[in-house]
């Protein structure tokens, strides 16, 4: 199983420094719905899962690998747009930044359950990254986050692979 596009991800770089776009970034990297969550939940599977389903767990920690990378090129994004890559994202309605907590990741044991939430989740995040390029004004930028959204379809289809072995 392939857990990642077998193609090289683009420099990191911005045309220039921006806190609006590093803003948007932040809620890709340490919102509810951004790649922190989505490594915290894919480990936990992961532990949860390591001695009832071993191909289920690996596939749960490659996946939370390539999360990391994601995480890694999305910290160092903000960085060069002028913001600390904390582990918090900005909340437009209330106007103020919010810090990651774990209250959004669910703890189900259940495996479809698992899967199919893991499913929804992806969708989500490439919701968010379509949504934040279209607000982005930035080559370098975009360019990335279509490359991340890539990483993204193939985690789904790797949820849709391991739930119709469930199946079996």
């Amino acid at each position: 199983m392939i857990y990642s596009m077998n193609k090289k991800y683009p420099e990191i770089k911005v045309e220039r420094e921006n806190i609006y776009y590093a803003k948007l970034l932040l809620e890709d990297y340490a919102g509810i719905n951004g790649e922190l969550s989505a490594i915290t939940e894919y480990s936990y599977q992961h532990f949860d899962k390591f001695n009832e389903n071993e191909i289920l767990a690996k596939s749960l920690s490659r996946i939370a690998m390539v999360e990391m990378k994601h995480l890694e090129i999305l910290g160092k994004l903000i960085k060069l747009l002028g913001l600390n890559p904390e582990y918090k994202y900005y909340d437009e309605s209330e106007n103020v930044y919010k810090y990651w907590n774990s209250n959004s990741i669910n703890y189900t044991s259940n495996i479809k359950e698992m899967l199919y939430n893991d499913i929804r989740i992806e969708k989500i995040a490439i919701a968010n990254y379509e949504y934040h390029i279209s607000l982005i004004n930035d080559k370098y930028i975009k360019e990335i986050l279509y490359r991340i959204i890539e990483d993204e379809l193939v985690h789904i289809d790797c949820f849709k692979m391991l739930i119709s072995c469930e199946n079996d």
